[in-house]
């Protein structure tokens, strides 16, 4: 049986019998998804990487606790406790997250495979992604947080209305008004989206 064929809650009961490989292979599988939600949401490296290790802390102590309770996805959970952690930092930082692209040390350009482009291009897809992330900081919370999820961690809209406690209708309606109103943010501060 390969690790990709055996299910979260196996890994967990095994990691819960003993097997620390397990834990291991559940981090390995979830970890991008998490910590690219994190790393959006904070856009700072280091604070991302210090909720990401106190995300999987808080999991690893609640399983060795027992207090684990399988309802649903054991990504979600983890993923709500992740967003727990994030509004955490926001409160006790007393601050909204804020774009600071000259200290940014992990760049979500980064992970574009650009080949064929021009040095000049590869400027410009940079420039417009970084105005794309700046105006999805001024969209109202609720729907920053669905936009978020669902372009930056992968997440499914089950599984945005699961994480943020709403049915799916309203996450979709979230997103739906974060498209519209990033539509006219793009129109009103006439940025070009297009190499």
């Amino acid at each position: 049986m390969s690790a990709q064929s055996i299910s979260d809650q196996e890994l967990i009961n095994r990691y819960i019998s003993g097997n620390e490989l397990s834990l291991e292979q559940l981090i390995h599988r979830h970890k991008n998804k998490v910590f690219s939600y994190i790393i959006m949401v904070v856009k700072d490296k280091q604070h991302a990487d210090d909720i990401f290790q106190d995300t999987f802390i808080k999991v690893i102590n609640t399983l060795k606790a027992g207090a684990y309770k399988e309802e649903g996805k054991f990504i979600q959970w983890v993923m709500r406790i992740a967003h727990n952690l994030v509004i955490d930092h926001f409160r006790k930082s007393r601050r909204l997250p804020i774009v600071d692209n000259q200290h940014d040390d992990f760049n979500l350009i980064d992970n574009l495979r650009i080949y064929d482009e021009s040095f000049e291009d590869r400027l410009i897809t940079e420039q417009i992604h970084q105005d794309l992330r700046s105006l999805i900081d001024y969209l109202p919370a609720e729907q920053r947080d669905v936009l978020i999820m669902r372009h930056y961690a992968d997440m499914s809209f089950k599984e945005i209305a699961e994480q943020t406690d709403v049915s799916i209708n309203t996450a979709l309606g979230r997103m739906r008004y974060a498209l519209i109103n990033l539509r006219k943010m793009i129109e009103k501060n006439e940025i070009t989206l297009s190499v």
